[in-house]
């Protein structure tokens, strides 16, 4: 079972960006950035100021306040954390503008006060305030003028797709495609995708989205208003379409397509950077809206590690920890992203990334130092693997640090879903990783619906598929749990307690085959030995290396000539088809001759059959 020992000390790194990308193209995430500003004195919810509410009441996330008209913006605000013992913020509130500061938020129930400030005293000054236990400043760049009055995200046109349901490489892997057949995952299970946004209108996103509980946690207030939930990037939408795009016949299907997504946008327009009180907002409203499992593919801006020997960054502990003990303790369990800088977090020695909102600095680091959320006690910190399994090339890595491992793509072979606008992409990273095991979480919730976190958290760990290590002297542990893997590969059949069918027989084609511009070739795979009829699972592995697969129709012909289309001419500028479809095959005869045909029906991209191979 993973490790919940409350001093687990190593970090996690996240590349500090979000990703960008059309469709079918691979991306990378995106770059830090801006610097802003702003401050407001109450408490209440956006959607409650914009309607003119006097008064507002946000659950026991945050105290009830008469709402104030907008302060005006100023060159200089920063914001900061002060912390009192749970329930005893009001007894500091008022020295908050005494010391310079306004209120922008209160977190009661955890003792958390974002302040915003234009003193440099003020943090200093704080400490010096009876019941105030900590301070510190979240970022080192002003807070945008956009928090005083947010802009809604924008909200795209859609386009429709002709590309149908097939089972992709990662769903596969982790036999989420088996899992299935005992679960597609439940209604009443709510997943929060806590990142830049999500498109709700996308085709594989709306019939699985929660208006009602998704919201905005950017600069550290909710914004309850329609649409405030949507990307401001294309990251959040690539997340959820992962964890339960939906069974619905076109696009991708996520891992737990019977389940709900709600958006907790915690990233900034503009920087799209995650800062402490966004995190803490988002895992506020975890709790008190019931979200059984949140995704965070992130990690809390501006410091990769946060030090404890800091005041500013112990202070950012302290409120994001509160912030996820309440989350856990109303029932959701946080599941995030171990970081693509192929580092080992065992082993912590330098972070040459941090602060990300203004200068980067080389500054040496221990094992004190934490990435969070990741690293924070109950966390699940998810590493990724490649095609086949192996640790990906970028993924971060460390012995007692990794809990878990999932596909999250490498080099050629990403991980396909969900773009804002209704298209689809590819990305690569170990925020692609993550949501398989949001995912998996979600479906054992389904099946296990009285389950506590740490009982979900302990069926990851039980069902995981051991992963020993490679021949990598970075690799430290055992086959049954080591710093590559964790506690092993997710294994959604396994995660909801299904079984895996004995294997069928299996024939495979290795020869190359060119495939030319404007032509249409065959590879052939004979087949003998199998009683009856092909079955209605038949498995067809495909390699195509290609440059351009808008350009290639793919089927699949049977002996006596029939004709069955894997692929026609989606998937736009996209490289190379590597993936397994099932095909109703029940009608054909097993023994023969069966073939792939791949027609290329366009100039100056080409590629090669690699390699084929058939299931029964």
């Amino acid at each position: 079972m993973f490790s919940l020992i409350p001093g687990r000390t190593a970090g996690r790194s996240r590349s500090s960006a979000t990703a960008v990308a059309a469709l079918g193209t691979i991306v990378a995430l995106a770059a830090p950035a801006g610097l802003a500003h702003a401050a407001t004195s109450d408490t209440a919810p956006v959607a409650a100021r914009s309607a003119g509410a006097s008064t507002a009441t946000t659950a026991s996330t945050a105290t009830t306040a008469k709402a104030a008209a907008p302060a005006a913006w100023a060159a200089g605000t920063r914001a900061y954390l002060v912390i009192t013992a749970p329930g005893g913020t009001a007894a500091v509130t008022g020295s908050v503008a005494t010391k310079g500061g306004s209120v922008f938020a209160t977190y009661d129930a955890i003792g958390v006060i974002v302040a915003h400030s234009t003193s440099a005293s003020f943090a200093s000054s704080m400490r010096s305030v009876s019941g105030v236990q900590q301070v510190g400043a979240t970022r080192t760049s002003d807070v945008p003028a956009d928090a005083y009055n947010p802009a809604l995200p924008a909200n795209p046109s859609q386009s429709t797709t002709t590309l149908t349901e097939s089972n992709r490489w990662d769903m596969t892997q982790i036999k989420a495609d088996q899992a299935w057949a005992v679960t597609t995952g439940s209604a009443s299970v709510k997943v929060g995708v806590l990142d830049t946004g999500v498109d709700d209108r996308h085709q594989d996103i709306a019939p699985n989205f929660n208006a009602a509980d998704s919201a905005s946690c950017a600069y550290g207030k909710a914004d309850t208003r329609a649409g405030a939930w949507r990307d401001v990037d294309t990251h959040g939408t690539h997340v959820a379409g992962t964890i339960a795009a939906a069974k619905n016949g076109k696009g991708v299907i996520g891992v737990a397509p019977g389940v709900k997504i709600s958006s907790v946008r915690i990233a900034e327009p503009g920087s799209t950077l995650f800062f402490a009180e966004n995190t803490i907002c988002g895992f506020m409203w975890a709790g008190d809206h019931g979200f059984k499992v949140t995704n965070n593919s992130y990690y809390t801006d501006p410091w990769q590690f946060n030090c404890p020997d800091n005041l500013d960054q112990a202070a950012i502990i302290e409120g994001v920890r509160r912030a996820q003990e309440y989350a856990e303790g109303k029932g959701s369990l946080q599941v995030a992203a171990a970081g693509n800088s192929n580092y080992d977090l065992a082993n912590k020695t330098t972070d040459t990334a941090s602060p990300n909102d203004s200068t980067p600095v080389t500054r040496t680091i221990t094992n004190a130092c934490i990435d969070i959320p990741t690293e924070l006690p109950g966390v699940v910190t998810v590493a990724a693997q490649g095609n086949g399994g192996a640790k990906a090339s970028y993924s971060n890595f460390g012995n007692g640090v990794i809990d878990i491992a999932a596909p999250g793509g490498d080099g050629s072979s990403g991980v396909y879903s969900t773009l804002p606008g209704g298209k689809y992409g590819n990305m690569n990273g170990t925020s692609m990783a993550s949501p398989h095991v949001a995912g998996v979480a979600a479906l054992i919730a389904s099946v296990n619906p009285s389950f506590t976190p740490a009982q979900i958290r302990d069926q990851l760990g039980v069902q995981a598929t051991d992963r020993a290590c490679p021949s990598d002297t970075r690799c430290k542990g055992t086959a049954t749990r080591n710093g590559f893997f964790g506690e092993g590969a997710v294994d959604a059949l396994k995660a909801v307690g299904g079984s895996t069918p004995p294997p069928g027989k299996y024939f495979e084609n290795l020869t190359d085959v060119t495939v030319p511009d404007n032509t249409t070739v065959e590879s052939p795979i004979t087949v003998s030995g199998v009683t009856g009829n092909a079955p209605a699972t038949l498995k067809v592995g495909v390699d195509v290396k290609h440059t351009y697969i808008g350009d290639l129709k793919v089927d699949l012909v049977a002996p006596d000539g029939s004709v069955y289309t894997l692929h026609n001419r989606t998937g736009s500028g996209t490289d190379n088809i590597v993936q397994t479809y099932t095909v109703n095959a029940s009608s054909e005869v097993a023994n023969g001759v069966w073939k792939l045909r791949v027609n290329d029906n366009a100039s100056q991209d080409t590629g090669k059959i690699d390699a084929w191979n058939l299931t029964f």
